[in-house]
């Protein structure tokens, strides 16, 4: 499902933010760095989804995603080489980027809920990612997760 409303371009201090999101800092982390409390962050955090037309409880790596999607936020170069993904990793690795629900990760993945724990953890093995949101970071600087028209967004990431 896609909206046409626009994306709102991201203010600077919000751009800042979103670039913490995308190296993988916390609000708590982003706090430190910037000097802003952590209760502004996570306001900022929460203009960053509207802007994105994100869902209200969507997790980092699917706001990282929407980020590098509508191009408000370059995903940072990685020297990792891109590892060769099955298909089936390939559909994981998108459904964790554009949901943050496990019931929708594995209908999209087309895998059983009980399976979706070890297939993600599989996937976050064999690319080297720390965790999900640096697995969608470098999905976007390998080219695996293309980008998205920047006046719409799909809701792909419902709760």
């Amino acid at each position: 499902m896609t909206t046409s409303a626009p994306i709102t371009p991201l203010t600077p201090t919000q751009q800042r933010v979103a670039q913490h999101l995308v190296d993988g800092l916390g609000p708590q982390e982003i706090a430190a760095r910037t000097g802003l409390s952590a209760v502004t962050v996570r306001q900022y955090v929460r203009d960053i989804r509207e802007s994105l037309h994100c869902p209200p409880r969507c997790k980092p790596p699917v706001i990282v995603h929407f980020l590098c999607s509508a191009r408000q936020v370059a995903p940072p170069a990685t020297d990792r080489s891109m590892p060769e993904l099955s298909p089936e990793q390939q559909l994981l690795l998108r459904a964790v980027a554009e949901h943050s629900n496990p019931s929708d990760i594995a209908a999209i993945a087309k895998i059983a809920p009980a399976d979706v724990r070890a297939a993600h953890d599989e996937l976050l093995a064999k690319t080297g990612a720390a965790n999900t949101t640096q697995l969608v970071v470098w999905a976007h600087a390998w080219g695996l997760l293309g980008a998205r028209r920047v006046t719409t967004m799909e809701s792909g990431a419902r709760q």
